[in-house]
């Protein structure tokens, strides 16, 4: 049950309902800028948690429709509010399911996410192995962290089953994580294809890498500039001010459902 729903403006009218277990970040914000759809795409959000980056998509008509999937019940509901919401009914689905499922859903769902019908499939996933330490009591809260629900190899057998040949597979993670993602995206015939480092400040070391495969590409990798966040005085960096837009001019609100 959600104890704690938050409404999040992001600009242009449209908002965004979160939990304290489900939110998002800047990670989020720097994925669904990075991917850069296609107003022609059809794409999957996987894990989209409460919505965010279709939200945004959709928010700047930057794709035709959008599928996101996603294990937590709790967080499908928030994102079935906000669609309603934002009217994005149309265009912007969720279904509650194990991306690990994937052809073997129900009659009604296997036709939302056929074999081979995507342009694009995005996903901010767990950043953390079972092993890597600390886990969160919060079992919501420990799947969005750490990957005993949705490992990188599932992640990319699923974008493997969605992507139509050509197809990109857009996904953000720690940088120390970056062998892991351009090994196993090779396994699953998705070839690295652009790579973007992200660092507070120029002299500091990247904290997030976003990267493009995409399936059956040749190989050929982009490395792009990296993005810097913070500018000389500390204050966001002309390139992240403009990709937030006017999120941070609005005002937040919480309540507590009875």
């Amino acid at each position: 049950m959600i104890t704690t729903v938050g409404v999040e403006p992001l600009g242009g009218g449209r908002k965004i309902l979160v939990s304290e277990t489900h939110r998002f970040g800047t990670d989020a914000f720097l994925l669904a800028h990075f991917a850069a759809p296609r107003s022609i795409d059809n794409a999957v959000d996987l894990g989209t948690g409460c919505g965010i980056i279709p939200t945004l998509w959709l928010g700047r008509q930057e794709v035709r429709t959008c599928i996101g999937i996603e294990l937590s019940q709790e967080a499908c509901e928030l994102a079935k509010e906000t669609i309603q919401l934002n009217g994005d009914g149309i265009r912007f689905d969720v279904i509650n399911m194990d991306l690990r499922e994937l052809g073997k859903t129900t009659a009604g769902d296997r036709e939302k996410v056929a074999r081979e019908k995507f342009d694009l499939v995005v996903c901010n996933p767990p950043y953390f192995t079972g092993n890597s330490g600390y886990t969160s009591p919060d079992p919501e809260r420990a799947k969005t962290r750490t990957e005993h629900t949705c490992t990188i190899a599932d992640v990319c057998e699923a974008a493997r089953f969605l992507l139509r040949y050509g197809g990109r597979l857009c996904v953000c993670h720690r940088p120390e994580r970056l062998p892991d993602v351009f090994c196993t995206m090779r396994e699953y015939g998705i070839e690295p294809k652009r790579l973007r480092m992200v660092q507070q400040r120029p002299e500091k070391a990247p904290w997030l890498v976003l990267v493009e495969g995409r399936r059956g590409g040749n190989p050929h990798l982009d490395i792009l500039p990296p993005m810097i966040m913070k500018d000389e005085k500390g204050g966001d960096s002309p390139e992240l001010a403009a990709l937030y837009g006017s999120y941070r001019e609005g005002s937040r609100s919480w309540n507590n459902p009875e």
